[in-house]
């Protein structure tokens, strides 16, 4: 059972710190609106992680024609994700306070994550695999599996806000402009690798 939990560990821990949409939000709104809301997106697998779990195990059950609705879903986090780049790069100055609403980080994050289809091909190909092998095994094994992981990745994401919220102290005027700037274009690149691989999915390209 300790190599389930071992391999939860070291796909969490790497998935936590791979760039990526999840990783350029984190950053982005820990930036602009501080620590506390970078945890918020870096909490949302907590969120959203149970329900695709739950639908690619129904779908490997069902193999046939998941490819069109993962194209579906990833045309879709493209869209969500361009328009936070949107806001992402018009941001000027570090907001110490919500000026029009409150962030809606834990939304926010959970969006990205539900409408990207990174999520949904590691559960199919790797996650929902594991933990069936694990079950056969043990129930034990399947749940140190899948706690290994979710644990890994949210507190990878946890330790990137916290870095990026002390790296913030530095960041003041001019300089704040620049990095937000960069993390939308990093938001941007996302959004149209989301949509590439949505037109693929579904067979357009």
């Amino acid at each position: 059972m300790t190599a389930f939990l071992g391999a939860g560990i070291v796909l969490g821990l790497s998935a936590g710190f791979s760039p990526g949409p999840l990783f350029a939000l984190v950053l982005s709104q820990t930036l602009r609106h501080g620590v506390r809301e970078g945890i918020k997106v870096a909490a949302s697998p907590l969120i959203t992680d149970l329900p695709i779990l739950l639908a690619c195990t129904f779908v490997l059950s069902r193999v046939a024609g998941y490819r069109g609705l993962l194209g579906a879903v990833s045309l879709a986090g493209a869209a969500v994700v361009a328009h936070m780049a949107y806001g992402t790069f018009r941001a000027e100055r570090r907001e110490a306070a919500p000026v029009q609403g409150e962030p809606k980080s834990l939304l926010k994050g959970a969006l990205v994550n539900a409408l990207s289809p990174h999520p949904y091909l590691f559960w199919l190909t790797v996650g929902a695999p594991m933990i069936l092998k694990g079950w056969k095994m043990h129930p034990a094994a399947a749940v140190l599996f899948v706690l290994g992981f979710t644990g890994c990745l949210v507190g990878a994401k946890v330790v990137l806000a916290v870095l990026a919220g002390r790296s913030s102290r530095l960041l003041e005027g001019k300089r704040y402009g620049y990095v937000m700037r960069a993390l939308g274009l990093l938001l941007l690149l996302f959004a149209g690798f989301l949509l590439r691989d949505g037109l693929r999915l579904s067979g357009w390209i």
